[in-house]
């Protein structure tokens, strides 16, 4: 049985070690065949480092997603362009670093994982649903198994991109938001959907933030200097059962659990 065990945005360093100490009983519980990691906010709360991609791959991430702080730090850049499982959207422009989508084989199973930003609030470079066909009409053959991070603020536009999809890859999982939706459940055409994952890192803060200076940002309309909350620290995830036909799931089940204490 093929599962995709997706975690959502992982938040500085407690997101990251929240993630690292779960892992050993995540993979007991659930037996993963991937595991896929958003972690566009896993350096300080903004964008991520060769560093961390190398200890997020050296603990048994198969790929790593980005999102709209995929360019935070320019020591990434020439991480991106080089031959490691790490994306950034699609739709970003071509002149940009790194590539939208990668193919990782396990026990003689491949599974592509596509990474795309919305355009509704963010900025980038091409439409996703049209940039997405024309990612599907590559991969045709290529893959047994298709994942999709949809990297969005608007729900709507994660919710259209599923119905979108839906028959055609495996799994759509929204990211970016940073609050995980109820909504998971497998379309009518066999692809696996939920708005927004959610985040792995300080539920005790505001989406990630230390909960007094974005209440202060949001009193005062003023510009406050954000840091990563340290306060309740929660893995948010999904694991997606595949289905023995290609290109379909047969479940998904959310993932939502406390980090034990430091």
């Amino acid at each position: 049985m093929v599962k995709i065990l997706f975690v959502g945005d992982v938040v500085g360093g407690l997101g990251r070690r929240a993630l690292l100490g779960l892992l050993p009983k995540l993979r007991a519980d659930h037996e993963p065949t991937f595991l896929v990691v958003n972690a566009e906010n896993a350096a300080g709360g903004l964008g991520i480092t060769p560093k961390i991609a190398d200890e997020l791959f050296a603990a048994g991430t198969d790929v790593i997603t980005l999102g709209n702080h995929a360019f935070h730090r320019r020591e990434i850049y020439p991480y991106l362009d080089a031959d490691h499982p790490i994306i950034r959207p699609a739709n970003y422009l071509t002149t940009q670093p790194g590539r939208g989508w990668a193919i990782v084989e396990r026990d003689g199973v491949r599974l592509a994982v596509v990474n795309l930003s919305g355009n509704v609030f963010l900025r980038a470079g091409r439409v996703a649903f049209l940039e997405i066909d024309q990612i599907l009409e590559e991969l045709r053959g290529k893959a047994d198994h298709v994942l999709v991070d949809m990297h969005a603020e608007a729900t709507s536009e994660k919710v259209a991109m599923g119905w979108h999809l839906d028959g055609r890859v495996t799994a759509v999982v929204g990211t970016h938001t940073h609050i995980p939706t109820a909504d998971a459940r497998v379309l009518p055409g066999g692809t696996a959907y939920i708005t927004d994952v959610g985040m792995t890192g300080p539920r005790g803060g505001v989406i990630g933030v230390r909960k007094e200076q974005a209440i202060a940002s949001l009193r005062t309309h003023m510009s406050v200097r954000f840091e990563t909350s340290e306060d309740d620290p929660w893995l948010n995830a999904v694991v997606i059962t595949a289905a023995q036909e290609p290109l379909r799931a047969a479940a998904i089940e959310q993932v939502l659990v406390p980090a034990a204490p430091a």
